[in-house]
């Protein structure tokens, strides 16, 4: 699921945590988000954010997310001011 305002994309992933790399495996039907750190308090949930915002050059504070906290699906919602960056995240998302 993806949606897209102005400013803001929400969109749906699933994060495979404790697994060997971090990286980003895109497929037809699901966006999967391989992380070394361990779902444990959280620290899974801080390094899917700060690889995001490594990999797109977005900054931390514009990830939230807004379901799964506790989930490996999560829903995530992007609020970037700049134009190009946004433009770069919503083709990956095609």
């Amino acid at each position: 699921m993806t949606s897209d305002s102005n400013k803001q994309i929400i969109f749906t992933l699933r994060i495979l945590p404790n697994s060997s790399k971090n990286e980003i495996i895109k497929s037809e039907d699901v966006i999967k988000v391989k992380i070394t750190s361990p779902p444990v308090d959280g620290k899974a949930n801080k390094a899917l954010i700060e690889y995001l915002s490594k990999s797109f050059k977005i900054p931390k504070t514009s990830f939230k997310i807004i379901k799964g906290e506790t989930s490996k699906d999560k829903t995530l919602m992007v609020s970037v001011t700049d134009e190009e960056k946004l433009q770069n995240l919503r083709n990956f998302l095609k």
